[in-house]
Formats: C-alpha cells, structure tokens, sequence
C-alpha cells in the first residue's frame, strides 16, 4: 500500500496542507476535493492510482489546515483557482476535481489552459450546463435548494450544532454515507471543528455567483455567458456516479459543446461519493482512459 505524505507549504503568502501518494518523478495528478471534504477524502483512491502518477491533494483554501479566510469575497473563484495555478507552478499536470473540486479544475482547463494537460471531472459541473439546470425550475433545481440554506448569515453555527447533525445530515440526503464511519468519521470531525473553517467551506457557495431559481419557477433574463471563453481544449473525462441526488445528468446537458475531447463513464452502484463507495472501479475507469489516450 503506497503511504499517504502531508506537508504545510507556502502559496501566495498563506499555508496551505498538502497530501501525496506516489513518487515525485512520475507524472503530476492534482486531486481537487469538493464540499465538505479536505484533502484526505481521496485516501481510498490515490493509493490505486499511484503506481503512474504523483498524487497532490491539498486541502483547498477555507478548508482542513489550509488557510481559511473569513471573508466571502476571498473565495472568489478567481481566487480559488489561482490558489492552484501557485501550487502546479510549471505545468502541464493532470487535474482530476470532485463536486466543488471541479468547479476549480473546469477553471483551470479553461484559463490557463497550458497548466493543464487532461482533465479529469467525477460528479461535478461545468458552469453554463449547471448555471442553465439551476435556472430551469426542474428537478436539478429542486435538488439544489439547500443551497440557498447553505448561504443564509449563520448557516455555519447551525450546521455546527449537536457534533455536526444537520451537516451530516445534508452530506447524506438520500444518499449512501456507511463509508463515514469510525475513524474515517472522526477525521472528518476534527477537520470540520477547525476554526473559521466552516465557514470558510460554506463560503464557496456564498462567493459563487450561481444564480439558484425556485421549484417551477424558471429564471430569466440571465446575463450571457462567454462561451467561446469557456471552452475545455484538453482530452476531458467525466465519470458519473449514476445514483448521485445532489447533482443530476441535466446537469451535465450539453456539456460536449465545450468539450470537443469528450469521454464519458458511468459508475453504476454509486452516487455522489463515489470516489470512496467504487474507488477501484473509479481508479479503473481513469486508468483505461488514459491507456486509451496512448
């Protein structure tokens, strides 16, 4: 079993926890976790993965021990983005981002396009597909009410409350969480009981600009986006777990519109959290495609 290496490094003038599988002559994979997770989560896949790559996972600004400012406007995704152009350094890399994760690696592939070598998303979105499932008033828009509950002043102290419950609560919403148990469990809850970094995690939502519509309600008059601007140049994967009920495969509707190198996988037997539930079919899926770039 290839063994986890953590360190503290300097970006930008802030600290930031690094995690690493792997030998550092092989090819770079930065792993970008999503929401409400920290660079450990990728523990039951990075060691599947490291015998072709150099595994990077930090913990992303605001969450785990990497700096966590209080202020919204520091989660900017421009920001969040340049947290990870500082730490690739002289790409091209491999960028592989879940949920939130993939919001900074669609990022990353679409404006510094020379850091990034081939992307990799599991369960997450690209914004004009997201931003129009959102605004619809359909099912992807009903999913993602707690959104509007996530940004609310204060949501933090109530996620907060009784160990956790309702955050817990709102991670497992008809969804499979028997993976968070026991130590794993635990871990999680100390990174969470960090200080400011709750609410630095659920600043993200707070400092996106996604507009959320309510159920049948359809929104209008959204500002364009530059689609031309907002293109994936780069070999793209995208791995779904199909039972995921937070974000749906409207989600993903014309997607291959900004992604001419396209593949897609189904994961089937997993949902959200798939990189814990099937991390061996997950570490499958990504190894056969890259077997397949030749």
């Amino acid at each position: 079993m290839t063994h986890c290496r953590s360190e503290t490094i300097d970006l930008d003038g802030h600290p930031f926890h690094i995690r690493r599988w792997g030998d550092p002559s092989l090819p770079r994979l930065l792993l970008l976790h999503g929401f409400p997770e920290y660079g450990g989560a990728w523990g039951d896949l990075a060691p599947l993965l490291a015998e072709r790559f150099h595994c990077i996972a930090p913990d992303q600004r605001g969450y785990g021990q990497s700096w966590a400012p209080e202020a919204v406007s520091d989660y900017a995704a421009g920001k969040l983005v340049g947290d990870m152009v500082a730490l690739i350094g002289d790409g091209p890399v491999t960028v592989l981002g879940h949920d939130w994760g993939a919001a900074v690696a669609y990022g990353l592939a679409m404006f510094h396009p020379a850091l990034v070598d081939r992307l990799i998303i599991m369960n997450g979105v690209h914004p004009v597909p997201f931003q129009r499932a959102l605004a619809a008033g359909g099912a992807q828009t009903a999913a993602s009410q707690y959104i509007h509950v996530l940004r609310a002043e204060g949501s933090e102290d109530r996620f907060a409350a009784d160990g956790f419950a309702k955050l817990l609560t709102l991670f497992s919403a008809n969804m499979d969480l028997s993976w968070l148990s026991g130590e794993t469990r635990q871990a999680y809850l100390t990174e969470w009981a960090r200080e400011g970094r709750l609410r630095g995690m659920i600043n993200w939502y707070r400092a996106s600009p996604l507009a959320v519509a309510k159920p049948g309600e359809p929104l209008a008059g959204l500002p364009a986006l530059p689609v031309d601007r907002l293109q994936v140049r780069c070999p793209h994967l995208l791995i779904w777990g199909t039972e995921d009920r937070a974000l749906l495969p409207e989600a993903t509707e014309g997607l291959e519109a900004f992604a001419a190198d396209l593949t897609r996988v189904e994961i089937a037997g997993a949902d959200h959290w798939l990189h814990h539930q099937k991390p061996a079919a997950v570490a499958q899926a990504i190894l056969g495609w890259f077997d397949a770039q030749g």
